[in-house]
């Protein structure tokens, strides 16, 4: 199979859908691998590096979806690569269609296989292609909200853990899953004191033995959370219902409550969002201010670290990439089940139920998808 890798081109998006050592392993197995002229020079990886893995060097986006019918990625595609998606490819990438009504409709228009990370799943009911960035974002919400918190940058001027004699900020965490277990994991490192909400007993309790009572640990009911909205400095939004827009759980009406130069950072804005006034934002430009309330809504935060994150990334898709090119597309989709419940656009169909749900389209199940 011809695999094709473009260059990332979100606002300083450095990650890049294969590392050389990816290729090797494609190359390996008898595939051709196409890859864009610097699409790995952000973070060190060279087109020498690349060629010498055995890819072949293309100099433009255009060329690269000329010649691959696998389309690796990082971000989901942008319209200018939307446009450049024909029935023949299949694009294996994050896509976020929930909160995307414009993506989900040029890859209707595109015809194309669309096989999204972050709605893959694993013999135990996770999400093992959206873990390695959901740990990234986690670990990094403590820390931007540390620097948030600064007063030059709109914040309260409180560090997370205080200082002897000074009490430390109050962190709250909203889900318990892999982004808020890392958010909670640093920030008891600062220092700060946390809380995680979840509605899942089970994992609080897992979470309060993870952390030996460290962590403070309640169940999210709309009370409860509002109240401690109120009395937080910081407020992480790591909430997920697997390729659904996600909840939002902090409204405009409690924002008036919280304390002036307050924090909130919202992981989940890849899918739309947890609080009501998130608007997802750059790294160039990473928050802005509602009512006292600094916003960090960053789209592709683990961009920030983007060689971790690459390496990470290449680590858990790369299994599934090779699966996809050694026995074809519709074969391996129908080879694994979980693999299948990856899929989110085919021949012009929304074939994910939440994405559909969402976007008031119809959901429709390829007539050749046998697995699930």
């Amino acid at each position: 199979m011809r695999i094709g890798v473009p260059k990332e081109i979100k606002v300083r998006e450095y990650r890049v859908g294969l590392t050389p050592n990816s290729v090797t392993e494609f190359v390996r197995h008898g595939h051709e691998v196409f890859v864009q002229s610097t699409a790995g020079d952000g973070i060190g990886f060279s087109d020498e590096m690349y060629e010498a893995a055995g890819a072949t060097i293309l100099p433009d986006a255009a060329a690269v979806f000329e010649k691959g019918e696998l389309i690796v990625k990082v971000k989901e595609p942008q319209p200018s690569e939307t446009a450049m998606l024909k029935p023949h490819h299949t694009l294996y990438t994050y896509l976020h269609l929930a909160a995307d009504a414009v993506q989900a409709e040029g890859l209707r228009k595109a015809g194309c296989l669309s096989i999204a990370y972050e709605t893959v799943t694993d013999n135990d009911g996770r999400l093992p292609l959206l873990t390695p960035m959901s740990q990234v974002a986690g670990r990094m919400s403590v820390s931007v909200a540390a620097h948030c918190m600064q007063k030059a940058q709109g914040g309260r001027g409180l560090m997370l853990g205080g200082v002897p004699g000074v009490l430390p900020a109050k962190v709250v965490i909203i889900g318990g899953g892999v982004a808020g277990t890392h958010a909670a994991e640093m920030a008891i490192g600062a220092r700060a004191d946390v809380t995680v909400f979840d509605r899942s007993n089970r994992r609080l309790a897992e979470l309060d033995e993870q952390f030996s009572g460290a962590v403070k640990t309640a169940y999210s009911t709309a009370a409860a959370l509002e109240q401690a909205v109120r009395e937080a400095d910081v407020v992480i939004g790591a909430v997920l219902i697997p390729g659904a827009a996600a909840p939002k759980l902090v409204t405009r009406a409690m924002l008036k409550e919280m304390k002036d130069g307050a924090v909130l950072v919202d992981i989940a804005i890849d899918q739309g969002g947890c609080f009501e006034t998130s608007k997802a934002t750059t790294h160039d430009d990473p928050t802005y201010i509602i009512d006292n309330v600094v916003h960090y809504c960053v789209a592709n935060m683990p961009g920030a670290y983007a060689r971790t994150s690459t390496l990470a990334l290449n680590n858990a898709t790369l299994p599934l990439g090779l699966e996809i090119a050694n026995k074809g597309p519709k074969e391996a989709l129908n080879a694994n089940p979980h693999l299948a419940r990856g899929l989110n656009t085919a021949e012009g169909e929304i074939c994910y139920k939440p994405v559909a749900d969402d976007l008031d389209l119809p959901y429709v199940k390829p007539s050749w998808l046998t697995s699930i």
